[in-house]
């Protein structure tokens, strides 16, 4: 949004300056972006007066000219058609930078005569797009600054420009009285009375409007519009060119440019038809798709269905809220006018404007939200404009549908002040910065006006109070204390084992990476995901087309980004959700992590090894048991396809209680997301883990047992296609209370054991709790063991 200084003095009555004007914006949250200021890239240009002008002897076009400046005589050669003597010019003596032709004067000689300067068109100096010749005054003196005699003579070419950002929430600010309201109620200085005007209908008004019952429901709430017969739209005047060039409009014609004016000057888009042009009614209606449309940018346009449009008895005329067509716009042969204001639904305009690829001036106001309740009134004062500067006779006001009634109110509680800003402002300061800023107080009741979408709740009220007192007036206090002793822990316990799965990870020697919850969708299928119900409505690309069903995509994309770049040894982990469905609620926390390359450099001892399963294996078990996992699991078969089928492990307390997984991952999967070599990988799911029955925030005592541990020997036979890991789990089985670990040392393969067989041997550790072991207490455990093994394998004791 830009304005210059003038334009906001139509609206503010002040004499703070540029610099005080500018910080108070951004200190009330409408940041300035950018100042132009003429003034100070004008500064070195002075007045001359040619005293001698006389064709150069080597070239038709060019003259030698001398000029009377503030230092004396200079020689300068020009060829602007209108050099010639007697006419006072812009000088840029040598050392001068003339901003237009990005160039620092210097003395030089042009056809072998020297040149001491140069006299300067409006074009040169960025003052217009004028460039038929220099420039010529009616009067200064010889020596003065040009700058100074713009501000006596010219004001508007020196008016600073101030551009700011506004965000969403404040449409208002996109016109020059909201921002003028703004410092106001600041203190800048006092707002100026808003223009009024009462247009008098002359004549029934021979075109009608009407809004399709459809449409009337978010999409057009009120349509309004009035005849002028008999303008002349020729220029618009001098100040108005002025205005709108100053913030980088290029001016058409009076009746254009007034609706330039009101849009800026406002934030009210309005549309002028050239009526001669429209043939019968208008109707406000929803497209039913396939139609086309030459805009005014004379491009063409092909609607969709529902979007809301404009049409006459010829067809679609205009796109509604968002630009005007060719057909019917008006020319410099536009005698008859029908002007237009609506109050079109801002969800609409937005999806059709971005449906359509049109950024206009008037989709970015209308989807933002305009003051509906001016809507009447700028059809009056837009049509006193067009009849002071064009001429004409204006028609009765004609209206559809009815001005949407956004009144509303909210509480004024002044402690709310302190209690959610901290800021101590008195209550009479509250209500008068609400007062300057348009609320009107009914008692503790604050009425919203019409021009704050914004502003929805109590809370809304005390941040206008505070950004108009000022943030920087906030000061740090320390709170007082509310309790004695320890505070109650505030994290969750779920929160509590994410942060902690997060610092063991990291202290494992992993690199955390926080990827994108969306992939594309061949990723999103290989890991189980990819379907209907997490897919984006509007995704980002066409590679954040779903929300990941797990961690290890976004892991893997990037281990593969790495690879790509040398790095070949890497461990990568991540904590975070993933999605197994598309509606609130149905996501997941894990902890996933994956290694690659080898344990660390190559060295002459050899101690460097590629990484196995085993290592992810003790990394997820050390996470598991930093979360709280219980000690004693079972490792299981059975994950998921993209798992490597005969290398991996689920970590389990039963067959249905999975609290992770660990292994290769499948090298159809590494090769499809572009993963050189093999990938070790684990995923934990922490809300599997059962909490303790009481919770402390204590860690509880060691257990330590001073009774000795007994270990044994078995070696069983069995069937060559029986696994090891049913073998430990029957083993480990057999008393749970008493056995602490089973371990496979050995594996014996052929000889006399015959075909199809093969030997498995087991150390079981037993530790007791309450008495050391007995003889008989460990035959009784040993002989459970090869009953539990026999039942689960059909195997028997090796003799």
């Amino acid at each position: 949004m830009k304005f210059t200084i003038s334009w906001l003095k139509d609206h503010l009555d002040t004499s703070a300056t540029v610099d005080e004007i500018a910080y108070a914006l951004t200190d009330l949250g409408l940041e300035v972006e950018g100042i132009t200021n003429p003034a100070a890239r004008l500064a070195d240009f002075t007045l001359g007066h040619v005293t001698h002008a006389e064709p150069h002897p080597d070239a038709d076009r060019l003259r030698v000219c001398k000029v009377a400046t503030g230092e004396g005589e200079l020689q300068i050669i020009c060829g602007a058609p209108n050099a010639r003597e007697g006419i006072t010019v812009v000088v840029a003596k040598p050392g001068v930078y003339v901003p237009g032709i990005d160039t620092t004067i210097g003395v030089g000689k042009i056809r072998g005569i020297e040149s001491y300067g140069m006299m300067c068109s409006e074009r040169e100096m960025e003052l217009s797009d004028e460039h038929d010749g220099i420039i010529e005054l009616p009067s200064g003196e010889v020596g003065e600054r040009y700058i100074d005699w713009l501000a006596v003579n010219d004001p508007a070419k020196v008016d600073p420009v101030i551009e700011i950002a506004i965000t969403p929430n404040r449409p208002d600010a996109l016109g020059v009285r909201g921002i003028a309201r703004d410092l106001a109620a600041r203190g800048l200085g006092k707002l100026k009375d808003a223009p009024t005007a009462h247009v008098e209908g002359q004549f029934p008004c021979p075109i009608n409007v009407t809004i399709d019952e459809d449409t009337a429901t978010n999409g057009c709430e009120v349509f309004a519009g009035r005849l002028i017969r008999g303008v002349t739209n020729g220029p618009s005047p001098q100040w108005l060119q002025d205005r709108l060039r100053a913030i980088g409009l290029r001016p058409r014609s009076a009746l254009v440019d007034i609706t330039n004016f009101f849009t800026f000057d406002r934030n009210r888009p309005l549309h002028v038809f050239d009526a001669a042009k429209v043939s019968g009614d208008l109707r406000v209606h929803r497209a039913k798709g396939g139609e086309t449309l030459i805009g005014l940018d004379e491009k063409e346009y092909t609607f969709s269905a529902g979007q809301v449009v404009i049409s006459d008895d010829n067809g679609i005329e205009s796109i509604g809220g968002i630009m005007g067509g060719l057909a019917t716009g008006c020319t410099s042969e536009t005698t008859d006018v029908f002007l237009e204001a609506a109050v079109w639904d801002n969800v609409q305009i937005a999806s059709t404007g971005r449906a359509l690829k049109i950024n206009s001036d008037a989709r970015y106001r209308n989807e933002r939200g305009i003051d509906p309740a001016f809507n009447m009134e700028a059809v009056d004062l837009a049509a006193q404009m067009i009849m002071d500067l064009c001429g004409g006779t204006p028609s009765n006001l004609i209206k559809a549908g009815k001005v949407p009634d956004v009144r509303r109110a909210y509480k004024l509680i002044p402690a709310k002040v302190q209690s959610l800003v901290g800021m101590d402002i008195p209550e009479s300061e509250q209500r008068q910065t609400l007062t300057a800023l348009g609320f009107r107080l009914d008692g503790d009741l604050a009425s919203v006006p019409s021009w704050r979408p914004d502003v929805l709740g109590e809370a809304d009220l005390v941040e206008e109070v505070a950004r108009v007192a000022s943030m920087t007036k906030l000061e740090g206090r320390p709170l007082p204390r509310t309790q004695a002793g320890v505070p109650a822990p505030i994290l969750s316990p779920a929160q509590k084992r994410e942060q902690i799965a997060r610092r063991t990870a990291a202290s494992l020697g992993y690199n955390e990476c926080v990827t994108y919850s969306f992939i594309d969708h061949a990723s999103a299928t290989l890991f189980g995901g990819g379907d209907d119900a997490t897919m984006l409505a509007n995704p980002i690309s066409s590679e954040m087309s779903h929300m990941r069903p797990a961690l290890l995509p976004g892991l893997l994309q990037a281990a593969a980004r790495n690879q790509a770049r040398g790095i070949s040894d890497m461990g990568l982990f991540e904590v975070g959700h993933a999605f197994h469905g598309g509606e609130p609620g149905e996501q997941h926390l894990q902890v996933a992590g994956i290694l690659m390359g080898r344990t660390g450099p190559k060295d002459v001892h050899g101690s460097s090894r590629a990484v196995d399963l085993y290592d992810v294996k003790a990394d997820a078990e050390a996470i598991l048991s930093a979360i709280g996992a219980p000690a004693k699991v079972q490792i299981l078969r059975g994950a998921r396809e993209w798992w490597h089928p005969g290398r991996h492990g689920m970590i389990c307390l039963g067959p249905k209680k999975v609290l992770g997984v660990f292994g290769e991952l499948h090298p159809k999967v590494l090769r499809a997301m572009g993963i050189k070599g093999t990938a070790m990988a684990f995923t934990l799911w922490p809300a599997e883990i059962p909490l303790p029955r009481n919770a402390t925030t204590n860690r509880g005592a060691a257990q330590m047992n001073a009774l000795q541990a007994v270990e044994r020997d078995f070696a069983f036979v069995v069937d060559a296609d029986v696994e090891a890991l049913t073998l430990v789990n029957a083993a480990a089985g057999a008393d749970k209370a008493l056995i602490e670990d089973v371990r496979v040392f050995d594996e014996f393969i052929g000889g006399s054991l015959g075909e199809g067989r093969k030997s498995l041997a087991i150390t079981v550790r037993l530790q007791p709790t309450e008495a050391t072991l007995k003889d008989t207490d460990i035959e009784a455990v040993s002989a459970k063991i090869v009953d539990k093994v026999a039942k689960a394998t059909g195997g028997t004791l090796r003799g």
